[in-house]
């Protein structure tokens, strides 16, 4: 009977490139919608804003795994079909923007009015007040959260094994049927897990921490 070994770990150590490569595309993909959500929902406009709020809700409240499923299913509706990495990707980006969005949304509103209303006093162009004063500030505050953040996508990735995309987590199962030795293949997909996870966490509180100290100096 076969058992776990080496050529089983390895196979486990080399689906984390799809891992993250599945967190790369929704980090980075999921960063630009959430910008841009983040800038409708501060906008003058009351329709955007309202109409962005209820986007990000909707999304918020709606289960990853079941967005997943329609972003793969769905498609088939329509004549064609989407691979495993394409649709996870979609879900996940998505899924992303949302929550980015909030993060930037509540760094932005951070920045105290009397700076945008100088800056205005100055007859800066509002791009130049949001390019040059506010966003940079916005930037710092969001940071903490922000990689945060990543650690989740990161995790959410794992939810992708249900439509047969084989990361680490499908990558693990695979090699638990293989084996019968489910323990020891998800001990060693924890482990990866571990890995990339735990420096990001400290990342992040470490930012944290230094954000603070920056407030209480203020």
């Amino acid at each position: 009977m076969r058992t776990f070994g080496t050529n089983e770990f390895l196979f486990i150590v080399y689906a984390l490139q799809w891992t993250l490569t599945l967190t790369a595309i929704a980090f980075v993909g999921g960063g630009i919608l959430g910008a841009a959500l983040a800038l409708l929902r501060i906008s003058t406009s009351r329709t955007l804003r309202t109409l962005t709020s209820a986007y990000m809700q909707f999304i918020q409240g709606l289960p990853l795994l079941i967005l997943m499923f329609i972003c793969y299913y769905a498609p088939s509706l329509f004549g064609f079909e989407l691979s495993a990495i394409t649709a996870a990707a979609i879900a996940l980006t998505i899924n992303s923007a949302a929550f980015l969005g909030a993060i930037w949304e509540s760094a932005l509103r951070a920045i105290p009015k009397a700076q945008w209303e100088s800056a205005e006093a100055l007859a800066m162009h509002p791009l130049k007040v949001l390019r040059f004063v506010i966003v940079p500030q916005a930037v710092r505050l969001a940071m903490p959260s922000t990689v945060g953040f990543l650690v989740q996508i990161i995790k959410q990735t794992s939810i992708a094994s249900i439509i047969g995309f084989i990361e680490i987590t499908r990558a693990g199962q695979l090699v638990s049927n293989a084996t019968f030795e489910p323990l020891k293949s998800f001990l060693a997909v924890a482990a990866l897990y571990f890995i990339v996870c735990f420096p990001l966490t400290q990342i992040s509180l470490w930012l944290e921490h230094r954000a603070a100290k920056r407030g209480s100096r203020a």
